[in-house]
């Protein structure tokens, strides 16, 4: 076992020989749009993202379904694992099966299995002080989906929003293994702050994060500051503003978009710093055109994160 429960991560990895390893993960989320095949490419990009952020490549994929038979129709169901296979096609990925169960609520996702050289895995738990962190995709899918479901999100945004959230990050994970990452994580449930929290724990250093240059998708000021927040964001507040330091003063709806829980969110990446600004450009150049540099690792005042 290279990476199991004891090394909580994004992934299990497991080495089959000494030039391979097995990465697994599993997840499923409830639906966050209305359309039931970007759902389905929503579900399985997310879905795909812990393989990316361990450096690996995903080979086989089995759905997860809840589904209300009795009171929905199952053409719903075939148009989200259309959408599903659409996306796990684009990423080179074979379906092989799956599970379902009736359920008064719909609920899909996919178990995920990878390959990588066991000397190539990525972890959260290696990031190094000088590195510099970059992240791949811009925040605010949380306060867009609570957006939308007050309908208050316009088309345009909802294009936007969906448009990032069915982007895989297979790119930019080839990109980081490529140039020699120190660690990742994907930004989801626990949003920036929550998964540079862990980043920090993990490896025992500290994190600075210059909140200027977190990239954020338009509009999400605007929906923050009309109290548009998802239930997570105040449990991710609740589970690390303890660890975060305050260095400046920020205006309230931008500490709650970096609390904000993300949807097939992007990677936070360690880079050495020698490598980080072409690690950037090629990101950028990738199709991530929103990807920034956001900060620093710093070996004082470990385990904590310092918001400048």
């Amino acid at each position: 076992m290279i990476v199991g429960l004891t090394q909580a991560d994004d992934a299990g990895v497991f080495r089959l020989r000494k030039d391979l390893a097995i990465v697994q993960t599993v997840d499923l989320i409830t639906p966050i749009v209305d359309d039931p095949v970007s759902f389905g490419m929503i579900a399985a990009a997310n879905s795909l993202s812990d393989i990316y952020a361990m450096g690996a490549r995903p080979m086989t994929a089995m759905n997860i379904v809840c589904f209300p038979s009795d009171t929905m129709d199952i053409e719903i169901l075939r148009q989200i694992l259309a959408g599903a296979v659409a996306k796990l096609d684009e990423a080179g990925v074979a379906m092989v099966g799956g599970h379902s169960v009736k359920d008064e609520e719909i609920k899909f996702g996919l178990s995920v299995s990878g390959v990588v050289h066991p000397d190539k895995v990525v972890t959260k738990s290696s990031a190094k002080a000088g590195d510099k962190l970059i992240l791949t995709k811009p925040l605010g899918t949380g306060i867009m989906n609570t957006a939308l479901k007050a309908g208050l999100l316009d088309d345009e945004s909802l294009a936007l929003v969906t448009k990032q959230m069915t982007a895989l990050n297979d790119k930019a994970s080839w990109i980081m293994v490529s140039l020699g990452a120190s660690a990742a994580t994907d930004v989801t449930g626990f949003g920036l702050l929550g998964h540079a929290c862990e980043m920090a724990e993990n490896s025992g250093v500290a994190i600075e994060i210059d909140s200027e240059k977190v990239p954020l998708i338009p509009g999400t000021e605007k929906l923050a500051a009309m109290g548009l927040l998802p239930a997570g964001l105040y449990a991710n507040r609740e589970f690390c503003e303890t660890l975060v330091q305050l260095e400046t003063t920020l205006p309230t709806w931008l500490m709650d978009a970096l609390f904000d829980p993300q949807t097939s969110g992007g990677l936070l990446i360690a880079s050495p710093p020698q490598v980080a600004g072409e690690m950037l450009s090629r990101i950028k150049k990738a199709g991530y055109k929103e990807a920034a540099i956001i900060g620093t690792v710093v070996a004082e005042q470990k385990n904590r994160i310092i918001l400048r």
